[in-house]
């Protein structure tokens, strides 16, 4: 797609794309003019209102004072321009004055993390030489300050913040595809326009998990997908397994992914693969649900997500056959959709671009367990099914709650629930660990955490609420999908206004902010007491006095740290 194309479809988004807008900053030493359009069109495509600005050129350290309130601030620092023509003077230059260098940037290193520090997403690039050493066979003055100071800018990194590896793009496309040293040295343009559209596609993950937009779950088809051959024509002994892919989809689900099939197979002939099949790596222990049947693939994806309580949006589909992926393309187009290749050594790349969709900046215990916990769902809907009454099968559960109030250990967690919670959400804030972090340690906020246990086992931490001791506001309130259904939420508000009434609140005030996946709780702070105060197209103020609040009768729910 041509630069043009991508400005007048970019245009053609604006004021289009719901939800708050994202305002990201963009910092650099050179021109950096094309990356606006194309960074705000790869996340608008992806549903992110994004609003990308650009600092001042060769402005950083005032600029990341003046933009420390934006949502995400992503640097372009050039070495070659610390100075005019560095990358051809500083093989001259004395050690002293390679020293000096050296020092002023590492202290607006030090600033610039300082200005940022409270600010949700920073991406700085690594230092890079390459494309003024590729010839060099011995390392030069420009290789040896670039990695002096990325050593420094590791080590001196806040959770806040990512470096980036920009040499990682740059050798993708080739230096020549990624650069035009006519522009940079005619106007300090050093990038052409296909190197910014593989960087912002290489980046945008980091955006869209911080916004909730990433993907949960990974679904294969089998035949020719997680293996070479069609099972009920080749057999069992004549397949040969697609290990690389395999191993990836294992590492996912390591790290929380949600790993399932979608195949038109017999199912006893699947599971005697999965149960027996020597060169496997999944097996049914790391898949978490499947549909193996003969119906059409589409109605099979729309089940899954309803099974699992997430949106369709959420998934990602792995399948061989060009109709299927054509198809699912066109009936579900929120499903992300990929073809195996034919060539086998290319299913490793496809697997790594795969992967990115499920960025998460850290991994929690929650993670470590996901795939059991959504076992252990499943038996209790089995459970719930063979009951007489929905009460009489949650009074079965034996539900426990467990109380943390600012608890530091639980600060990724936390942060990750902001992150990816939709439905039982009743402002949709996202906050970084960065954030949370702050949140615990100020006296003006109390972060509110619960456990949530049963017979069957753990769901982990999976409630969250945030109030403003100074506004009397409940600032975030959310429940994980996972246990709605269970009057858990009733026991949580039960909770928060004990809190509330603990620190004097005596009139406590909330929002529903209206987005497109959370129109289940709109009532949900009606249902608790609270009366509204004010309307508006999405967001509805209430407000309860904390003396007349009356909580429901729920005693087959039990509350640990006797709050």
């Amino acid at each position: 797609m041509k630069y043009s194309e991508i400005i007048k479809l970019n245009n053609s988004f604006e004021g289009q794309v719901p939800g708050a807008e994202y305002k990201i900053a963009i910092l650099s030493n050179i021109m950096v003019h094309q990356s606006k359009d194309i960074c705000e069109y790869l996340l608008r495509i992806e549903s992110l209102n994004a609003k990308v600005v650009l600092g001042e050129y060769d402005n950083i350290v005032q600029d990341s004072k003046k933009f420390q309130d934006a949502d995400a601030v992503v640097f372009f620092w050039e070495a070659c321009n610390f100075i005019d023509g560095l990358q051809f003077k500083i093989d001259s230059f004395s050690e002293k004055e390679f020293n000096d260098i050296v020092d002023k940037v590492k202290l607006e290193i030090d600033i610039v993390l300082s200005n940022l520090k409270n600010t949700s997403i920073v991406i700085i690039n690594k230092f890079s030489s390459i494309i003024f050493d590729q010839f060099s066979l011995s390392i030069g003055n420009l290789n040896r300050l670039t990695d002096i100071l990325n050593l420094y800018l590791e080590s001196n990194v806040r959770k806040n913040a990512s470096v980036f590896d920009i040499d990682r793009v740059i050798s993708r496309l080739s230096i020549k595809s990624a650069t035009d040293l006519r522009y940079y040295y005619s106007s300090k343009s050093l990038y052409r326009i296909d190197f910014y559209r593989e960087y912002f596609e290489s980046i945008q993950h980091i955006f869209l998990a911080a916004t909730g937009k990433t993907k949960k779950a990974l679904i294969f088809d089998c035949d020719n997908t997680l293996w070479k051959g069609v099972l009920g024509e080749d057999g069992f002994d004549d397949i040969k397994i697609f290990q690389e892919i395999q191993y990836f989809a294992l590492q996912l689900a390591k790290k929380g992914v949600i790993i399932g099939l979608c195949s038109k197979n017999n199912p006893e002939e699947v599971n005697h693969v999965l149960e027996n099949h020597p060169d496997m790596v999944l097996r049914n222990n790391n898949i978490v649900i499947k549909k193996v049947n003969w119906d059409n693939k589409i109605s099979n994806l729309q089940s899954i997500a309803k099974d699992l309580n997430i949106g369709i949006d959420s998934l990602v589909f792995i399948d061989d056959s060009s109709f299927e992926i054509e198809l699912v393309k066109k009936e579900l187009p929120d499903v992300k959709v990929f073809q195996v290749p034919l060539k086998e050594y290319e299913h490793g790349l496809m697997m790594r671009r795969i992967s990115n969709l499920f960025y998460s900046p850290s991994t929690t215990k929650e993670d470590d367990i996901k795939t059991q916990m959504y076992k252990d769902q499943a038996k209790r809907a089995e459970g719930k099914g063979k009951a007489a009454n929905i009460e009489d099968y949650l009074a079965s559960l034996g539900i426990l709650i467990t109380v943390h109030v600012d608890n530091l250990s639980q600060v990724s967690r936390i942060s990750q629930l902001t992150q990816k919670t939709n439905q039982f959400n009743l402002t949709t804030k996202r906050y970084s660990e960065s954030e949370i972090n702050a949140f615990i340690l100020s006296d003006e906020k109390i972060v509110l955490s619960i456990e949530i246990d049963d017979k069957y086992g753990s769901s982990g931490l999976t409630g969250l609420a945030i109030l403003c001791k100074k506004l009397s506001k409940i600032d975030t309130l959310l429940l994980s999908c996972r246990v709605l259904g269970r009057n858990i939420e009733y026991k949580f508000m039960e909770i928060v206004v004990k809190i509330a009434k603990k620190q004097n609140i005596k009139s406590i005030n909330s929002d529903y902010i209206k987005t497109q996946k959370n129109q289940q709780v709109k009532d949900f702070y009606s249902q608790c007491g609270f009366h509204v105060i004010a309307k508006s197209d999405n967001t509805t103020r209430y407000r309860l006095e904390a003396i007349s609040y009356k909580k429901k009768e729920i005693e087959y729910i039990r509350i640990k740290n006797g709050i």
